[in-house]
């Protein structure tokens, strides 16, 4: 991937250098249309993120100023964070911006040949995981749930096992944005990452972190109140599981039959089985999945218990926005509002 990416900027880099010296005019004016381009004349700040949550923190802290910002969302055709590859424009975009701000996990070890190649060496590279230190958490694997070493053949079980649990150590939870309480740690970043970009609008993105952050503290406060005023505690998801940190937030506990980061689509009989006998124990009244599931290992779980009447809910968990859910009015708030509503049902 180093090598087909620094390529691609070694070649775009190349051919922008030919255009100029054969316009060096023409470029030069194109050059200050794209730096001077609102209104009050001042530099527009060209801003990429690689997620919905991300894009949207920005805007909001941002606030009435939006003109003044070139932002963009990389995956915003509904690409999951975990399969997704750079195009040659996302790289140029991000070889030129002001900000970046991606989510540095697994799913992002593109970012470092990216950023090796990046033209602007002043750029302000914000890292969620990094951010938020040892409030990262590792992907674990709770009882009943299937996983890529399942199996490995067993003469060598010690082995796989002492290597499985050195892989799990070292992958991390990449879903941090679900929490509303590290969703506050990251707009504080951002906020004074873009004070210091922008000093002359250092109030007003005071003024919107503080107002925002008021709204993550109440909707964080119904969240409490919910879980606290439910007599069930426990989730059950018939599909992968991103939702750890907002689980952990609010003392719940759960099953599930993959991980929040597993690409496998199909739950072996043993799964099925022992997640219908979960809600037998439990006398669960529905089972979850995440948005974009096709809801099929969730039935398959459904037909297996006793009742075969619980109802199938979904939790989003903000992978599969696009720009056209933005462009309807979708928010980070809003999703996670939906989230409490749907979790309050799960939990009833």
């Amino acid at each position: 991937m180093k090598k087909i990416i620094s390529i691609i900027v070694a070649v775009m880099l190349i051919a922008g250098s030919l255009s100029a010296c054969s316009n060096k005019q023409n470029s030069d004016n194109k050059q200050d249309s794209q730096s001077v381009s609102n209104n009050s004349g001042t530099k527009k700040l060209k801003i990429v993120t690689t997620i919905f949550p991300e894009y949207d923190w920005v805007r909001t802290i941002v606030g009435e100023n939006a003109d003044q910002l070139d932002l963009t969302m990389l995956l915003d055709n509904g690409v999951d964070l975990h399969s997704y590859q750079p195009s040659i424009d996302d790289i140029l975009k991000i070889s030129t911006c002001d900000m970046f701000i991606y989510v540095g996990g697994e799913s992002d070890k593109w970012v470092d040949d990216a950023l090796a190649q990046a033209t602007n060496k002043d750029m302000v590279v914000i890292d969620l995981l990094d951010i938020l230190g040892d409030k990262v958490k590792n992907e674990e694997i709770v009882e009943g749930m299937e996983h890529e070493h399942e199996d490995e053949d067993h003469d060598h079980e010690e082995d796989h096992d002492h290597d499985e649990d050195h892989e799990h150590e070292e992958e991390l939870d990449e879903h941090v944005w679900l929490s509303l309480n590290n969703a506050g740690i990251i707009c504080d970043k951002i906020t004074e990452s873009l004070k210091k970009l922008d000093s002359a609008n250092a109030d007003l993105y005071q003024s919107n972190l503080n107002s925002y952050k008021e709204k993550l503290s109440s909707l964080d406060a119904q969240y409490k109140t919910a879980v606290n005023e439910s007599a069930v505690k426990t989730l059950l998801f018939g599909d992968r599981f991103p939702f750890r940190y907002m689980t952990d937030d609010y003392g719940l506990s759960y099953y599930a039959a993959f991980t929040g980061c597993s690409a496998e689509t199909e739950a072996s009989f043993e799964t099925v089985i022992f997640l219908a006998n979960k809600i037998n124990e439990y006398g669960l009244k529905s089972i979850l999945t995440i948005e974009g599931s096709d809801k099929k290992i969730a039935e398959t779980i459904r037909n297996n218990t006793n009742t075969k009447d619980q109802k199938i809910l979904t939790l989003n968990s903000m992978q599969g926005i696009t720009s056209t859910d933005i462009s309807n009015g979708v928010t980070y708030l809003s999703v996670m509002t939906d989230n409490l509503n749907i979790l309050k049902d799960a939990l009833n």
